[in-house]
Parts: C-alpha cells; sequence; structure tokens
C-alpha cells in the first residue's frame, strides 16, 4: 500500500528541527508513527501535540511564501465547485476558491502536490494559484458546500400525475441547475411508474434513459449530445464517483427524499465501446417485518432459525424484493444477544445494530479478503448479498460448521427453477445446511419452508 504523505511536510521537515520547533529525535518518532499509521507526518505532529495547526501553519507560509487563508472566515465561489470533484477534494485535500479569468485560486493542505494540480490543469485547462490552508478545516468545507451541492432535491410525486422526464428537457441549457432539474425529473417518473432499475445508455450520439419493470425494458427519451460530459459529471459528483474516470467500472450510493421518505439509489458505471453504461437501482427503506410476513407462527420459526447455525435463504426473481426481505429480518428479528455483520457492495440503509461492511476494491477490500479476516471478528450472524465462485460459496457455507447462522439471496424466477439449480453437485454441501428457505412470488405472496418440507418439497 502506497504510504499516505504531505509533501510539503516532508520536504521542509528538517526545517523544523533546524529552526529549534521540534527536535530531530521528535521528528523520527513521529515519521515512524506515520508509517505505521499509513496517515501524514503533519496530522502526527499535530495530533501527538509536537506543534500546533496554527503554528505548523504559519511555519510553511513563511517558508513557503505561499498565502494562508483561513476558511472560518472565507465564502468561496460555489460556481468553482464544478472544476474539482468531490472525490478529487476529498483525495487531495483541496478546494476552489475563486476563479479571474483563466487562473483558478485553489485553497491546499499540501500546496507541493504537484500531481494534484497537474491533474487539475490537464482537465480544466486552467492556471491554478496554491493558496495554503487547514487540512481538518478544508476536509469540513468539503462536506459542507459538496454536500450542498450533491442532494438530489426533495421529489414530490402523485400517482395520478402523467409526468414525463422530458418535460425538463431543455436541450441548450447545461446549467448545473438545470441538469439537477433533468435528474430529479428522472427519478420522479421512475417512483411514479413503480421502476427500480433504470440505465443510461450511449446510442448514437445520445445518451438514452431506460427504465426496467418486470424484466422488461423501454427507453423513455434520450439526453441530446451537448448535455451528455455535464449531466454525467453532475451524475458522478452527486454518488461522489469520480467524473475524470471512465475506463474503469466504479460504485456508489445515491440518497435522495421522494414525499418526505429516504431512499437509496446504487450506481454502477460500467465501461463499454460506445461508452459508460450507468445503472441506479433504487431501495425502499425497509418495512416492519410482519408487513411482509403476516403469519405470526413463521416469524417465529424465522427467529428461532436466527439462534441456531445454518444458512437461511431468500429466493425470489429479479426485483422480487429478496434485499427488501433481508433487511427487514436484520431489522426487526436479530437477536439482543447476538453480533449481526454484514458484508455488501452498496449498504442500502443504516441498521442500527447491525455491523456492516460495504466490499471496496479500490482499496483492495474485496470478497477474498473479507473472507480471510471475517472470522477474527467473532459474528454469529453474517449477511451477504451472494457470491459468485464456489470457493466463496464453500467459505460461507463452512462458517455453519462454526455455529454461525448465514442469511443470503438466491436468484430464481419460480420454484421450478430453484429445483433444477439445487441440482448440481455444486450446492450440495450448501442445500444440507439450509435452515429455512423464504420464495417471493410476489409482494403479497411469501411462501416459507423449514428444513422438513426443504427435504420433502425441494431436494
Amino acid at each position: 500500500m502506497d504510504l499516505v504523505t504531505n509533501k510539503t511536510i516532508d520536504k521542509l521537515k528538517y526545517d523544523l528541527v533546524r529552526n529549534n520547533i521540534i527536535t530531530f529525535e521528535d521528528i523520527e518518532r513521529a515519521q515512524e508513527i506515520a508509517n505505521a499509521q499509513n496517515t501524514n507526518l503533519g496530522q502526527v505532529l499535530i495530533n501527538s501535540s509536537l506543534i500546533t495547526e496554527e503554528n505548523l501553519l504559519k511555519f510553511l507560509e513563511e517558508k513557503l511564501h505561499i498565502p494562508f487563508v483561513n476558511l472560518d472566515d472565507y465564502e468561496i465561489d460555489k460556481r468553482c465547485l464544478k472544476y474539482i470533484s468531490y472525490k478529487e477534494a476529498v483525495d487531495y485535500k483541496m478546494l476552489p476558491l475563486f476563479q479571474i479569468e483563466d487562473t483558478l485560486t485553489v485553497i491546499m493542505a499540501d500546496p507541493l502536490d504537484l500531481f494534484a494540480i497537474d491533474k487539475i490543469i490537464e482537465r480544466t485547462g486552467k492556471t491554478i494559484e496554491p493558496v495554503l490552508g487547514s487540512q481538518n478545516a478544508i476536509l469540513k468545507k468539503i462536506n459542507e458546500y459538496y454536500d450542498l451541492k450533491g442532494k438530489v432535491q426533495d421529489i414530490t410525486t402523485k400517482e395520478e400525475e402523467n409526468f414525463k422526464w422530458t418535460d425538463e428537457l431543455h436541450k441548450d441549457d447545461v446549467s448545473e441547475e438545470h441538469l439537477q432539474n433533468l435528474f430529479r425529473g428522472i427519478l420522479r417518473q421512475a417512483i411514479n411508474e413503480g421502476v427500480h432499475e433504470l440505465f443510461f445508455e450511449h446510442v448514437e450520439d445520445d445518451l438514452t434513459v431506460n427504465f426496467k419493470k418486470n424484466d422488461t425494458s423501454y427507453m423513455t427519451g434520450s439526453i441530446p449530445s451537448l448535455l451528455i460530459s455535464p449531466f454525467i459529471r453532475m451524475l458522478k459528483n452527486l454518488c461522489a464517483l469520480d467524473p475524470t474516470i471512465s475506463e474503469i467500472p466504479q460504485l456508489g450510493k445515491l440518497n435522495f427524499n421522494v414525499n418526505q421518505i429516504s431512499l437509496t439509489a446504487s450506481i454502477s458505471a460500467y465501461p463499454t465501446i460506445n461508452g459508460e453504461r450507468i445503472m441506479l437501482k433504487i431501495y425502499h427503506p425497509p418495512k416492519k417485518i410482519d408487513e411482509l410476513i403476516k403469519d405470526k407462527e413463521t416469524i417465529k420459526k424465522l427467529q428461532d432459525a436466527l439462534l441456531g447455525a445454518g444458512v437461511i435463504l431468500v429466493c425470489g426473481s429479479s426485483l422480487s424484493g429478496k434485499t427488501h426481505l433481508v433487511y427487514s429480518i436484520l431489522s426487526d428479528l436479530i437477536p439482543q444477544n447476538k453480533t449481526a455483520m454484514t458484508l455488501e457492495s452498496v449498504a442500502k440503509y443504516n441498521l442500527k445494530n447491525v455491523r456492516q461492511s460495504e466490499l471496496n476494491e479500490s482499496v483492495g477490500f474485496n470478497l477474498d479478503k473479507a473472507m480471510r479476516y471475517i472470522e477474527f471478528q467473532s459474528p454469529d450472524i453474517v449477511y451477504f448479498e451472494g457470491v459468485s465462485t464456489k470457493e466463496g460459496l464453500d467459505f460461507f457455507t463452512s462458517l455453519t460448521l462454526k455455529n454461525k447462522t448465514l442469511i443470503t439471496e438466491f436468484l430464481a424466477d419460480n420454484m421450478d427453477e430453484l429445483r433444477r439449480k439445487f441440482s448440481y453437485p455444486e450446492f450440495s454441501f450448501f442445500k444440507s445446511v439450509i435452515s429455512c428457505l423464504i420464495f417471493i412470488h410476489s409482494k403479497d405472496t411469501i411462501e416459507f419452508f423449514d428444513k422438513s418440507a426443504i427435504q420433502k418439497y425441494l431436494l
């Protein structure tokens, strides 16, 4: 793993010694801590009370002849936020302040980070004028400004309203406000039509907007070529994806309110030869378990299954509500004396008393890493969305031999398809440890099988 550094402080650290501000021994000790904790030297010096942030910034200002800006009394020009993405701002601890002609003044915790400066110059074509600022103040302002910019304004829908997002389309308006209105209109129509998946795809010179419902996709309109680049940049910024990257997949999420209800959408950007294909999947907040499963005896059987080792398997077709049901189980039925953990590509909602984890390929936290380390956390109950390899399936299934309870999902359009898939030899061990199975036929028809019924009817 690359060490986290601050090039400015690394360059001037021994000047701190020469100016009798810090001893050489303190610098060496702080450097060892920084390397061990993978943080930058400046933060260690401040956290260890070897120097105050105020004195360190004053020292750097004098040495570099770069002015210091106190963000506490500063109001940035919000129009400049478009030049630096949320991810760049966080990664490089930088924030645009204002623009005069072609010169963009940027506050940086590390003004000698030439890589970061060059990246912004290359993408924007602007001349960058760096000034010095407090890292903590920059991060605080990033959250404040990008949070304001990055929220989708509340959406109000009326089911009887025949609304089309194309009503919001003005082909020559590339303003941030118009792009956000356009995206909000797309979400509004999707919610009105009961759609949970929508796709943006490059077709010839346009970006088509496609909805998917009941396994059928249909096009709802196209975003014209002039708006495509600013629209995708706006969308990625909303979801904290890097708008400068289109060659590798990215995964993120978006929170927004519809009719005063908080919803979450996962977003996946995937490169194709025609351009990125971007998919949003909308998740509604989990309902109470007794709203989904009406039979109290079935709920009691589920509670009993959570007390013992085995697999709780939730089955159904795509978009049938498998994840929604799992979240309701995790929200309402986890015993107080049990530790529950999740492994998810995107955590849809924060669950009380459940330790949720998001896989993150960009920092190496993938399924393989999770498999090697999750046992050290000693969970009693583990939820994982599903695995695509036999090795992964065998590993998680083997946890049941160590008295763990697993909750996972399985895709099958109907019972016959489920029986056919279960007939594959790869599932022999997995089938043997299923303690109960829930099949979602529709939102109003959920069937429960205990272990004896599984053996009798499915296996």
